[in-house]
């Protein structure tokens, strides 16, 4: 259950920067920059804070190494689909919605991989702590 939080917070974190509705926040900052800045501003960096959170834990966990081999993974299910004729790639909005779905599993699992990685080994990670 906790690996699919994860996925729906990063699903939501990222169709919420950007998706094919004209519900996102780079259509609308871009409409209101200029007559609601502050707001715009405020919404921007509450965004980029999520970004952070979960582009440092990823990257901490499995590594720029581990997100491309999970994109690559990924990347390959999506082309072995398509090939057998289950998903087409024609459709812009489909492609957007499906790179955003991507994205986020790349995501959950790098703020996952530790506790799958302890409960597998046993072994607990912990921060590098500086004396």
């Amino acid at each position: 259950m906790g690996f699919v939080i994860r996925f729906a917070c990063a699903f939501i974190l990222l169709a919420a920067t950007y998706n094919p509705t004209e519900w996102n926040f780079v259509r609308w900052g871009m409409a209101h920059y200029d007559s609601q800045l502050p707001l715009t501003l405020l919404f921007g960096l509450i965004l980029f804070v999520g970004y952070i959170v979960y582009l440092r834990a990823t990257l901490r966990s499995i590594g720029l190494f581990g997100m491309l081999l999970v994109l690559a993974i990924i990347g390959t299910f999506v082309w072995v689909l398509a090939d057998q004729g289950w998903i087409s790639l024609t459709d812009p909005t489909q492609n957007t919605w499906l790179l955003i779905l991507i994205l986020s599993f790349v995501l959950a699992i790098g703020l996952s991989w530790s506790i799958v990685r302890r409960r597998i080994s046993g072994q607990t990670d912990v921060d590098d702590v500086d004396d």
